[in-house]
């Protein structure tokens, strides 16, 4: 049976990633101005932040509707004979109820797995389904491995802005103006499918961002050294490459990926969010 690993545009998986792992991605919805445009291929993060600084407001999302997953999977289904589709936590959008919907349509053949998850909270699923089907494990055992694996799953991520939040109604103006005031960036952890405020760090932009890593990784003997991945929405390439080496010096990563923030999560966060996101034992 040749099973195909596919997800939703929120996964922020690297197009190298993507095309290696031959990984189908179906793409939510940004809206700007009124007007509806594609995850990745009509919009990107830094058109968001332009659209902000221009003081037009947020741009928002909409999930993935019934209708075009069935398009999505029949698609896929032409050259597969099934399909495990993974999606954001449905904590967080309906994608994964429209996508069980839209598998009614396809029994037996296509398999949802709600991620509880964001961005490479997910890419990390994505990529071990990609592992499994390799291997020759049938959709149905892979569906079941995965929503197991999303239990081990460590993500968290710090904000250099709380300005996206308080626009788009998710943080009060008291808070966001106190932490700009304060020079405070919260770190967002997800916990049991949700976002939750975890650790505030204070200071500049990188100490802040490498007392997260130190934070996150340190002195720990629970971690899973195979793959991690440091998904950020916009910094130097001098600020990634010290992130990387804190990331290194923490402990025997076989494989450290970083990849950038799309759309959807660009929305939410703002730019300058950086995240290390892992699997623990």
């Amino acid at each position: 049976m040749l099973v195909k690993i596919s997800a939703d545009s929120t996964c922020d998986l690297s197009p190298e990633l993507i095309a290696a792992h031959q990984i189908a991605i179906i793409p939510l919805c940004v809206i700007k101005g009124g007007d509806a445009y594609q995850d990745g291929i009509e919009i990107t993060p830094q058109d968001i932040y332009d659209y902000f600084d221009s003081g037009k407001g947020v741009c928002s999302t909409s999930a993935v509707s019934v209708g075009e997953y069935m398009d999505f999977f029949s698609e896929q289904l032409k050259s597969a004979d099934a399909l495990v589709h993974l999606t954001i936590s449905s904590d967080m959008s309906s994608c994964y109820q429209n996508a069980l919907q839209a598998a009614e349509e396809f029994p037996g053949r296509v398999f949802p797995v709600d991620a509880r998850n964001l961005s490479t909270g997910i890419g990390h699923l994505v990529l071990t389904g990609c592992e499994l089907a390799a291997q020759g494990m049938e959709a149905e055992k892979i569906a079941e491995t995965l929503v197991l694996q999303r239990e081990k799953l460590d993500v968290s991520f710090i904000l250099d802005t709380l300005s996206y939040l308080h626009k788009g109604g998710r943080c009060s103006g008291v808070a966001a103006l106190g932490a700009n005031l304060l020079q405070l960036k919260p770190c967002i952890e997800v916990v049991n499918g949700k976002m939750q405020v975890g650790k505030k760090f204070r200071g500049g932009t990188l100490k802040c961002e490498l007392a997260y890593v130190q934070s996150r990784l340190a002195n720990r003997d629970d971690l899973d050294y195979r793959r991690i991945f440091i998904t950020h929405s916009g910094l130097p390439d001098a600020s990634v490459e010290a992130l990387r080496e804190a990331v290194q010096q923490t402990g025997p990563w076989e494989e450290i990926l970083v990849t950038k923030a799309g759309s959807t999560i660009a929305c939410h966060c703002g730019p300058g969010c950086i995240g290390v996101l892992f699997y623990r034992k």
